[in-house]
């Protein structure tokens, strides 16, 4: 399964991960490349396995969640990190969304569900639920200022609305004729300019204001 997406399993319940593992372990597309019982133990796989998408629970014991998707970060890890959480929270979930995940599905999804969401992450998009996103938008209006968004260059909103449609940097460049990594700097100005964090503040921000691709 040479083009299969690579997925890593973080959950300290192992029977979580063997039913994860069963389920995931029949679909043509993708393939699980191992396993975690804990944060620390998931940021250490990740840098070994190299998977492009990493199913993570959010409560675990030592490291959790919120603090491995951080580790990864720092280590500027490549994979899409999916929580996948019982916690119906916003003080649970946000946090998460705030290090970097890019989405979250519920322990009860509907298995099939669960496999579309593993392929819209790869494929670079972000899955937020409307009462998530909503308070996500409102933060984001009252830390970032409207005019902000004037110092972008007409090239960087290209970028920024590309990024709100869910589009990968390899997208962007295919979409703008550009090299991977011109549009990693672009990327890189645009989250220095509206003081983000991250492409998921970049795309909330982007559909707050009405930037579009």
């Amino acid at each position: 399964m040479a083009d299969a997406i690579k997925v890593l399993l973080v959950d300290d319940h192992q029977v979580v991960r063997r039913g994860l593992r069963t389920f995931l372990e029949v679909q043509d597309d993708i393939e699980v490349v191992g396993e975690a019982a804990d944060g620390a133990e998931g940021v250490a796989r990740a840098e070994e396995l190299k998977p492009d998408v990493v199913l993570m629970d959010v409560k675990m014991p030592g490291m959790d969640g919120v603090d491995a998707l951080r580790k990864l970060r720092e280590l500027d890890n490549p994979a899409r990190v999916l929580i996948v959480t019982s916690f119906t929270e916003q003080r649970t979930v946000i946090p998460a969304l705030r290090a970097g995940a890019a989405g979250y599905v519920y322990k009860d999804v509907d298995p099939d569900a669960l496999a579309g969401a593993i392929r819209s992450v790869h494929a670079g998009h972000i899955l937020l639920q409307p009462e998530v996103a909503g308070a996500l938008l409102s933060q984001e209006e009252a830390n970032s200022g409207l005019g902000r968004g004037g110092s972008l260059t007409e090239r960087e909103r290209e970028v920024l609305g590309l990024i709100a449609d869910g589009r990968s940097n390899r997208e962007i460049a295919r979409a703008l004729v550009l090299s991977e990594k011109t549009v990693k700097t672009h990327v890189s100005n645009i989250l220095m300019k509206l003081d983000l964090a991250d492409r998921t503040q970049a795309a909330l921000w982007a559909v707050r204001h009405g930037v579009t691709g």
